[in-house]
């Protein structure tokens, strides 16, 4: 390119950080280049940001730059823009992407979240004249997996999984072509050149079949059981209208009533069988495309195995060229689709692994040959009205970062609790979640933990500073932090459970202080007892203060975790306070075979009752808890299998139901009494359908929560009442506490960046440790 005689020319390095790797920045950047005349090159770097220098006309440059912010690519997020003026003559007579850099300078840059397949390859997918016409890894710069593949920065082709295939001449035309949209698509490949579909028996050994994919769903909608590996680890599959092949899956996977999430072919096969709003409808199509928890429809068509005593069920859309393909000869509207991951282990993610653990009950694997380079479960989401709320923040979302209005001075990293765990790093004003890495309880899931957060940290360049983790002294968490605080020679924070929740609410909308509702099934208190219904009055200036200013009132955990499991034993003991002991135990007689032990079982726990030692062992506060003891009462659920069941089975039976006790708030100082209800709900079970007491029970505790919430904040001058902790998913409570609290002139805060539950414990301790001096 000739300069222009008369005119200003400039040369200008620019760097640009955030998320601008691997969403067709650089081909993005090239384009602007040329059309604004301009020379130089465009390159990323190893830090995950992106280099340009750029030689022209000064008006050409400003009008560059401008276009840089205003047209960025869709998925491209922009944290800042570095210019540095350069002396000099100019260099270049051309603009192009030149190779990438190694240089590691600045901090916060990421690569981004897999992101579903776009319109575009899903009809080419669909055109017999195009070259990729069904093949299932066809993707471009806007779309396919990202986080899931890059092992190491920059992200290039060579620093992902995707280095085993080279590219074939019509791939790599299309890579060097300016005018197509995969012009430095890191992933572009064909059936040619790119990874293969195959299908194996249980034991490895190959089907010969031309369609692997296709085949693999007639073997589904047949009723096989099969194990599908998709972008970050395998899923299950099988049919949703035959429960046999459920029933087999439960029983193998040891989840009797835990709630499988289902993948429709459609939008139109959704509203077949479920309610869906225009929210929960854009959800669905998203880029992120994550399971959306949809009310069921009155007469659901598909099997009640899928997700039994609930009133809900999770539904994804397909996000693969795979997915699309497994129902293209089939009728089934939607297919089971869950995490294929033995119980307290994380998603598999390793062919020989799915073999080993999976061989014994899936029918068939539907593999192909690229590897998994981060593994990463599907993300869940709920819509309490028009507000979603995140329950596993997940694949999608992870690691994009959740930008905060301030900036903390050190660099921390928050490990989270023990159950739904995930670790956060914080870094300036940007909290980078790891994707769901599930219950710490055994050593693998640990280990996970432990490596995603050190990957996390490299992709970011960051330099932890401080470790944050749960109170509790036993949580592997706590542990970990120990090990890792000893091997960087780091400071660890412990934090109250219940107070990271609250923090992590604050960060989320920048308040400085809150009246905050905490509502779980359990968190270590700081007076050793299990917290789990809190009214916490939480500040951040130049330090936090937290103050436990009310809480549901407080029972015996009779029997310790036994008491968690199965909730009759709960309900016993509330029970024993508002009636003769006799009364209780000929009632628990009548139901002894829901005892794993009988009538030996209800004679001890009578005696611990008796037992005044044991009323101040273990007590609780536990909202969790309480619902627990309701629908042990109504006789909806006696064991639970699986976390938050009991209450999930309570709230699905209150859907049905309207108030009919409207007890007033019962509260005792800054108490609220909980066990008068719950006698109230136990002498009236007989005469009052149990669906409406299971509503007047949750209507209880939801008024009775508020009141407390809105008399304290009006005592402190507070004018901010949040609500945090897995109770919080109860849409019915979340909504009754809104309203009652909106009503009194308060302005009221839910989660809608991070899970209220324990997925987002990890950015509340994170941010705790990050902003204390």
């Amino acid at each position: 390119m000739t300069r222009e005689k008369g005119l200003a020319w400039l040369r200008v390095k620019v760097k640009v950080t955030g998320i601008v790797q691997g969403v067709g920045f650089r081909p993005f950047i090239y384009r602007i280049a040329v059309k604004n005349r301009l020379t130089g090159y465009v390159r990323n770097r190893g830090d995950a940001g992106v280099e340009i220098l750029i030689e022209g006309k000064e008006d050409n440059i400003k009008s560059f730059l401008e276009q840089l912010q205003r047209d960025k690519p869709p998925l491209a997020q922009i944290h800042q823009v570095i210019t540095q003026p350069l002396k000099g003559k100019e260099a270049y007579t051309d603009f192009s992407i030149i190779k990438s850099s190694k240089e590691i300078e600045l901090s916060g840059s990421v690569v981004p979240p897999d992101v579903a397949i776009c319109n575009e390859c899903l009809n080419e997918l669909r055109n017999p004249q195009n070259p990729r016409y069904a093949y299932f890894f066809i993707t471009c710069v806007n779309c396919g997996p990202r986080y899931t593949i890059i092992e190491h920065l920059p992200y290039d082709r060579q620093n992902t999984t995707m280095r085993e295939f080279s590219m074939c001449s019509f791939c790599q035309k299309e890579y060097t072509d300016p005018s197509n949209r995969r012009f430095h698509a890191q992933t572009v490949a064909c059936p040619k050149c790119g990874p293969e579909a195959y299908l194996t028996t249980n034991t490895g050994e190959k089907v010969n079949c031309e369609d692997p994919v296709r085949e693999a769903g007639k073997l589904v909608a047949e009723g096989c059981i099969l194990a599908v590996k998709g972008y970050g680890g395998f899923h299950i599959a099988t049919a949703t209208t035959l429960s046999e092949p459920i029933a087999k899956l439960r029983e193998v996977k040891y989840r009797s009533q835990k709630p499988f999430a289902i993948m429709a072919r459609s939008i139109e096969a959704v509203r077949s069988f479920a309610e869906v709003t225009p929210k929960e409808e854009e959800l669905l199509l998203s880029h992120i495309r994550p399971i959306v928890l949809l009310r069921k429809k009155p007469n659901f068509p598909l099997s009640s195995l899928i997700a039994p005593g609930l009133h809900t069920v999770g539904v994804m859309l397909p996000y693969t060229g795979m997915h699309y393909m497994l129902f293209d000869k089939v009728g089934e509207p939607a297919f089971v689709m869950t995490s294929a991951n033995p119980p307290n282990q994380p998603i598999i993610n390793n062919d020989e692994t799915a073999l080993k653990k999976l061989g014994a009950f899936v029918d068939y694997f539907l593999f192909h040959n690229r590897q998994i380079a981060q593994r990463c479960d599907d993300s869940v989401i709920r819509v309490h009205g028009k507000n979603p709320a995140l329950i596993r923040r997940s694949r999608g979302y992870a690691p994009a970062p959740i930008r905060l209005q301030t900036r903390t001075r050190k660099t921390t990293v928050g490990l989270g609790g023990e159950l739904n765990v995930t670790g956060c790093v914080l870094l300036g004003n940007k909290a980078f979640l790891t994707q769901h890495i599930g219950d710490v309880e055994n050593l693998e899931t640990l280990k996970f933990l432990e490596e995603t957060i050190q990957h996390l940290a490299t992709l970011i360049n960051a330099k932890i500073e401080t470790i944050a983790c749960d109170l509790h002294p036993k949580f592997s968490t706590t542990r970990l932090a120990e090990k890792l605080g000893n091997q960087l020679g780091t400071p660890i924070m412990r934090i109250q459970h219940h107070y990271a929740h609250a923090a992590a609410l604050m960060a989320e909308y920048n308040l400085g202080e809150i009246v905050c509702i905490a509502c779980d099934g359990y968190g270590y208190g700081e007076d050793a007892n299990a917290w789990g219904g809190e009214i916490i009055h939480a500040q951040h200036g130049k330090n936090w203060n937290f103050q436990r200013l009310a809480n549901l009132q407080q029972h015996p955990l009779i029997g310790g975790d036994l008491a968690t499991r199965y909730p009759l034993r709960m309900a016993a003991a509330i029970l024993a306070k508002e009636n003769p002991l006799e009364k209780v135990n000929e009632w628990l007689h009548k139901q002894k075979e829901k005892f794993p032990h009988g009538e030996k079982e209800i004679e001890l726990l009578i005696q611990q009752i008796r037992n005044e030692e044991w009323h101040s062992k273990i007590l609780t506060s536990s909202c969790g808890r309480v619902l627990d003891a309701v629908a042990a009462i109504l006789g909806i659920c006696n064991e639970r299998t699986y976390e938050g069941e009991p209450a999930m089975k309570l709230e699905a039976l209150a859907a049905k139901g309207s108030e009919k006790l409207n007890l007033k708030p019962k509260i005792d100082g800054a108490v609220l009494n909980t066990s008068s209800m719950v006698n109230e709900i136990f002498h009236r079970r007989e005469e009052i359908p149990a669906s409406d007491l299971a509503f007047s029970a949750q209507s209880y505790i939801a008024r009775g929560l508020a009141t407390l919430a809105i008399e304290k904040a009006q005592e402190l001058g507070v004018k901010n009442v949040g609500f945090t902790g897995g109770v919080a998913y109860n849409q019915h409570i979340t909504l009754t506490i809104r309203k009652t609290v909106e009503e009194a002139g308060i302005r009221f805060f839910v989660h809608r960046l991070v899970p209220p539950g324990d997925g987002g414990l990890s950015f509340g301790q994170a941010v705790v440790a990050g902003f204390t001096e």
